[in-house]
């Protein structure tokens, strides 16, 4: 028979990818979760997780198991809410994914009005220039800028936002000045390692420079705004957190602007969860705080 606390363990773990850090999650250390889970492993005749030296990898019968349990920890969370009379209390952990441009320059300076609205709730935030897996829970929610394919999955435009074309303002004391667009090709540029994009909409310095002269390549929007105003070169940057960093000019703006969306993804089964709709009542309250600079 199946107890709450081994699906407490068994969540922890998927959750984690890691037994280490599923212990420190549950107060305990990893030998002793990884006895229990080897425990419930045998009670189950069936493999959860292959270990490997980076952390565990869910099996097939461990994704089945994962169903299973998430939907017993909402039920076990709304009896124990209703019981107690707090029928809307919104408590646990939420990971959310996001570009990393929108998690760092959004969500986290505002992560103290969300701990305020929702002292019991757990924000997980990932922003990261690679698209993340619903389908094997490395998050609850995603904010992408490609809209997915058609799935089983829930799918909502948030909000359009531009990219302009920026150089520090030493840069263009130093060279020539670009009064076309014809004269941004020679310059050297800031820009993504292309090996590294997983998201097709941040493809984008082709669309302004195809002969473009990279100078310096990160994987981290933020290491590129940061390197344009150092004075190394130009960049396509985000406007919303561009625009308001000291030193940096927006160059040719009535020719040169980008325009890309982000798309809220969410698995069916987290819609009616309090818990996830708390976390996207916030991105929507943000989003209309942001509006004009978006």
């Amino acid at each position: 028979m199946l107890h709450w606390d081994d699906l407490r363990l068994f969540l922890a773990v998927a959750r984690a990818g890691r037994l280490t850090s599923a212990g420190q999650a549950l107060g305990v250390n990893h030998t002793t979760v990884a006895r229990r889970l080897t425990a419930l492993e045998e009670a189950l005749g069936a493999r959860l997780f292959d270990r490997t030296s980076r952390g565990v990898a869910m099996t097939a019968a461990g994704a089945l198991l994962l169903d299973h349990a998430e939907r017993a920890e909402r039920e076990f969370e709304a009896a124990a809410a209703a019981l107690s009379g707090r029928a809307e209390a919104i408590a646990g952990e939420v990971r959310l994914a996001t570009p990393e441009a929108f998690g760092t320059y959004i969500i986290a300076p505002n992560i103290a009005d969300f701990h305020d609205r929702y002292p019991d709730l757990l924000l997980e935030l990932m922003p990261e220039s690679r698209a993340v897996s619903l389908a094997n829970r490395e998050a609850d929610i995603a904010i992408t800028v490609d809209r997915p394919p058609r799935g089983k999955l829930v799918v909502r435009k948030l909000c359009d936002y531009q990219l302009g074309l920026y150089a520090s303002a030493d840069y263009l004391a130093r060279n020539p000045p670009i009064r076309t667009a014809q004269d941004v090709a020679a310059q050297p540029f800031v820009a993504y390692i292309d090996q590294m994009i997983d998201m097709r909409g941040l493809r984008y310095l082709s669309e302004v420079a195809g002969e473009a002269r990279p100078v310096f390549r990160s994987s981290s929007i933020v290491a590129q705004q940061k390197a344009v105003a150092s004075g190394v070169g130009l960049g396509l940057l985000h406007r919303f957190s561009a625009d308001s960093e000291p030193g940096l000019v927006r160059i040719l703006p009535d020719e040169v602007e980008i325009t890309r969306s982000y798309w809220l993804v969410l698995r069916p089964e987290h819609q009616k969860s309090p818990r996830t709709r708390a976390v996207i009542a916030f991105i929507d309250d943000l989003l209309a705080r942001y509006r004009a600079l978006l």
